[in-house]
């Protein structure tokens, strides 16, 4: 009895996810409100998870015939990432990026699409890109929706 005792009063251990953010059979959710057309524009990148050692990157969006056009250069875990090429959609705020560990979820954009917040379901990728001022309370949200989709909040890095 003494044993069981002692045992209830242990911490569960912490689960490390090796090149991960988030597990990936925690629920995640898209927006599926999101207006891909408003996307268009120019992003500076915010914050990251596992964006170490490189400078915080941009996206280049633009509405092209053949759909959405990005052109990205990012911080990310293992380094900085570079692409270009047509976001392919996938669903409601989701989409296939040429050259990422994963598809793009769209998991929120402010009222203005200021702020997007882009996670993948595999949890790889977790970013947070902006336009214009970034703002305190958006960041509070950003990490509200986040931590709502199984990210770890210790290792964003906010730039």
């Amino acid at each position: 009895m003494a044993f069981l005792l002692l045992a209830a009063c242990v911490a569960a251990p912490t689960t490390v996810m090796v090149g991960r953010y988030r597990p990936a059979e925690a629920p995640i959710y898209s927006s599926a409100v999101l207006e891909p057309a408003r996307l268009a524009g120019r992003w500076q990148q915010v914050a990251g998870f596992g964006a170490t050692g490189c400078p915080p990157g941009v996206v280049e969006i633009s509405r092209a015939d053949n759909g959405l056009q990005i052109s990205y250069r990012l911080c990310q875990a293992g380094g900085l990432a570079q692409g270009q090429g047509v976001m392919q959609p996938d669903g409601p705020g989701r989409f296939g990026v040429p050259g990422q560990p994963g598809p793009w979820w769209v998991l929120w954009a402010d009222g203005d699409y200021r702020t997007l917040v882009i996670g993948t379901p595999n949890g790889r990728l977790g970013f947070i890109l902006n336009r214009g001022a970034f703002s305190a309370d958006r960041l509070v949200a950003a990490r509200e929706i986040l931590d709502w989709n199984g990210y770890d909040l210790r290792q964003l890095r906010v730039y």
